[in-house]
């Protein structure tokens, strides 16, 4: 098995730069953002462009959540990454990396025509959102590897949190981001 990534430039820019929005969660987002990397690259070895794609969609795939803990962040996120690939003169991924994030919490697997990295990222989420319950084939030791490398940080216990409150709002649709 590869190395655990621990540091991207491009991860680092991106969230460094919504750090004062994020407050107490900037560590334990960062660290999601790179145990959900590791679980892709795990899945499927990216071309240098493909690493490139995948760091931003993982950058971006929650930020939306911030500021003020909403849980319906999708849009948001969306768009927070929408407008970054555009200002880096990326235009030509903003519809694969939308669709990277947009689909990152649904149940079942991607239909065949979206391209293949949108799998790849739910597949990631997913194995770092469940604390490798989901496992989509990935051995326990290599996610406990993942797991004991890059601290989780209260992470899931923010989820949680987070889910909480939004019940009480919205007992009907407390998951808004969710997708089947």
């Amino acid at each position: 098995m590869n190395s655990i990534v621990t540091e991207i430039e491009l991860v680092e820019d991106i969230i460094g730069s919504h750090k004062e929005h994020m407050g107490d969660q900037f560590l334990p987002y960062k660290n999601h953002v790179y145990r959900v990397l590791n679980f892709c690259f795990m899945f499927h070895e990216p071309s240098p462009e493909e690493a490139d794609k995948l760091a931003i969609a993982a950058a971006f795939h929650d930020l939306g959540m911030w500021p003020g803990d909403q849980i319906d962040y999708l849009d948001p996120s969306i768009e927070l990454a929408r407008t970054y690939l555009l200002r880096t003169k990326r235009d030509e991924w903003v519809e694969e990396v939308s669709l990277m994030i947009e689909f990152h919490h649904r149940f079942r697997s991607c239909p065949k025509e979206f391209p293949q990295l949108v799998e790849v990222m739910r597949r990631g989420d997913w194995v770092d959102a469940t604390k490798g319950f989901r496992r989509f084939g990935l051995k326990r030791t290599e996610i406990r590897r993942v797991q004991d490398t890059i601290e989780n940080l209260g992470f899931h216990d923010n989820l949680v949190r987070i889910t909480k409150k939004e019940f009480w709002k919205r007992p009907f649709n407390p998951l808004p981001m969710m997708k089947w």
